[in-house]
């Protein structure tokens, strides 16, 4: 593909649940209209897909997101809280059998992300992952013997350790806080020190 353009292509395939709850562990919130331009100025990104868990309450999010410049891929979610078939419901609130910090929403976006960059893989000359998620070792490992491994964007130092032998790809989110933060426009900027 490259040899046609002077510019290679490249796609962002982004797990949105790992990158919000990896700087929301580190307090802060990512601005995705500035996320989206600091990967097209960055990166030269022209895609970004962006896998998220759907809830229906949070529809005019995803029209946003859309809006911004991402291609939003939805999975489906189920209730956690209510018990499967196969299981018991719990005899009591808190009943020991229940795990104390259960989710109420499941939407594992994996799956769909490997199967998507690997659908697209004939589009892009450069793969840029979003995650510090162990689970997409292998696609790292693929895109990489492949030549179409860019960078894998991690939401801060404490990705898995399956990607230390891909060191030289890696790049922190967190390192570039300033740039990428959301700063609630009601609310005073932190003063200086």
């Amino acid at each position: 593909m490259s040899n046609q353009r002077s510019k290679p292509v490249v796609y962002a395939f982004i797990d949105s649940q790992n990158l919000n709850i990896g700087t929301k562990k580190f307090g802060w919130k990512m601005d995705w209209h500035k996320f989206r331009k600091f990967l097209t100025d960055k990166y030269g990104v022209s895609k970004a897909y962006m896998f998220i868990g759907y809830v229906p309450e949070f529809e005019a999010m995803y029209e946003q997101l859309h809006q911004t410049g991402y291609a939003v891929v939805l999975k489906p979610t189920y209730d956690m809280t209510r018990p499967r078939p196969e299981e018991p419901a719990p005899k009591e609130p808190g009943d020991i059998s229940e795990p104390e910090e259960k989710k109420p929403v499941k939407g594992n976006i994996d799956a769909e992300l490997v199967l998507w960059a690997m659908k697209e893989k004939n589009n892009y000359d450069k793969a840029i992952i979003v995650s510090g998620d162990g689970d997409f070792y292998c696609l790292i490992e693929y895109l990489d013997e492949q030549g179409k491994l860019a960078k894998v964007l991690a939401p801060n130092g404490h990705y898995s350790g399956l990607f230390n032998r891909y060191e030289k790809y890696i790049e922190r989110l967190d390192q570039s806080r300033r740039q990428l933060a959301y700063h609630d426009r009601k609310k005073p900027l932190p003063k200086k020190a």
